[in-house]
């Protein structure tokens, strides 16, 4: 009697579920059937550049070595007009002009003494023809390396696309190239720390009715402060301060802690994933051996010293040779001159905290009654405007301090 119930059991389970089945599989058909046609609506890679109908954007693979005359029978030269492309060409007409000598006569030479003395207004390599076209790029082609990288890079309809870096390289330059990769890699890298940013705030909205402090803050009705100022500012409660105890919660709640450490780590992983990526680019654009931070040597520099040569010891090639007197004494006056402007930093610091301290009881007495209720503010709002234009004459004077001080050879 126990087997046959048993048997009984499995047969009725076995055919609820084969009754349940074709429902099951008609409605994830379905389904699968509104997902694929909702792909089909949307491009297969919407960041990517579509090198098909922009087929500039691709590079011919072959082996590059630094280009030197006596091994021109080695490179691979279609065209001579075109084999330099027009960034190196423009530096490589840079380099001549900032070295030849204008005239006869001592430090006449190189093209910013030209700019230095007003001969020039400025001087900048020209883009090669217009960025805009009448034709479209996808039926008639880009017209020049400015068009392709105006219309798959520097246009509002792209701005969610991966950047054309080896364009970029192409028509700017190494340096200006490995400026975007790195500006394109460190947006990147926001969007984890915006995402934990903006929890943290969330988090603080939604806790800002349980928040112990700010609710002993906006209660504290009978405590009463002491005034900011000695003569005009009046006693204040406790509680006046309520909504800023809630607003500084939202940006300074528990969740501000873990945003703390995600930081401290974010910043190590960037830095660290950079270098990898900065890697693969180097590799791809055969920058292994290229020095950033190679510094070149000022035409007026190795003007004034190009009769005094030696051999530099670890290049093997002769440089200009300085003396050591000469070098103390310049070293002497750009030290000072860092010094002094250190001094007038800190002299401007402490003039804005002074400022504040004695505006506050001012504005407390001003006439005008919106002022003086809203003395803080007009303290804060006046000293940040202060502080904005000192900051912006001394950038003025940070400019014409470092120009002397690297003219002061010449």
């Amino acid at each position: 009697m126990g087997f046959l119930l048993d048997w009984l059991h499995f047969c009725c389970s076995s055919r609820r579920k084969i009754y349940y089945l074709p429902r099951r599989y008609k409605f994830m058909s379905r389904i699968d059937k509104q997902i694929s046609r909702f792909r089909r609506w949307l491009p297969k890679k919407p960041m990517r550049l579509d090198k098909e109908t922009l087929p500039d954007l691709e590079e011919n693979d072959c082996y590059t070595a630094p280009f030197s005359q006596q091994r021109i029978h080695h490179f691979i030269i279609h065209n001579k007009d075109t084999f330099f492309n027009n960034a190196t060409r423009s530096r490589i007409v840079h380099h001549i002009l900032q070295r030849i000598k204008y005239e006869e006569g001592k430090n006449k030479i190189g093209l910013n003494r030209l700019l230095t003395n007003g001969s020039y207004e400025a001087a900048f390599p020209l883009h090669e023809g217009s960025y805009r076209s009448k034709n479209s790029i996808r039926t008639h082609g880009a017209e020049n390396h400015r068009h392709l990288l105006y219309e798959c890079w520097a246009s509002w309809g792209v701005w969610y696309k991966y950047q054309p870096l080896d364009l970029v390289r192409r028509y700017f330059g190494e340096k200006i190239g490995l400026y975007f990769a790195w500006l394109g890699w460190y947006t990147g890298m926001l969007f984890p720390a915006a995402f934990i940013g903006l929890f943290v705030f969330l988090y603080g909205v939604m806790t800002l009715d349980h928040c112990q402090v700010s609710k002993e803050v906006c209660q504290a009705t009978d405590i009463i402060m002491c005034p900011v100022c000695d003569k005009y500012c009046p006693f204040m409660r406790l509680s006046d301060s309520c909504v800023y105890a809630k607003v500084t919660h939202l940006f300074d709640n528990g969740a501000t802690v873990f945003f703390a450490v995600f930081m401290a780590v974010w910043a190590t992983v960037f830095l660290e994933f950079w270098k990898r990526r900065r890697a693969v680019i180097a590799y791809d654009w055969d920058l292994i051996d290229w020095e950033e931070e190679e510094e070149e040597i000022r035409p007026q520099f190795e003007a004034k010293y190009s009769k005094k040569e030696r051999m530099n010891p670890i290049s093997g090639k002769p440089e200009p040779y300085q003396a050591f007197a000469d070098k103390c004494s310049r070293l002497i006056v750009s030290a000072s001159g860092i010094f002094f402007m250190i001094c007038v930093v800190i002299a401007a610091v402490f003039g804005i905290v002074i400022y504040r301290v004695v505006t506050v009881s001012t504005f407390a007495a001003f006439k005008w009654a919106l002022i003086r209720n809203n003395s803080q503010v007009a303290t804060t709002g006046t000293a940040v405007c202060i502080n904005f234009c000192i900051i912006m004459l001394l950038n003025v004077l940070y400019e014409k301090v470092a120009l002397l001080l690297t003219n002061l050879g010449k």
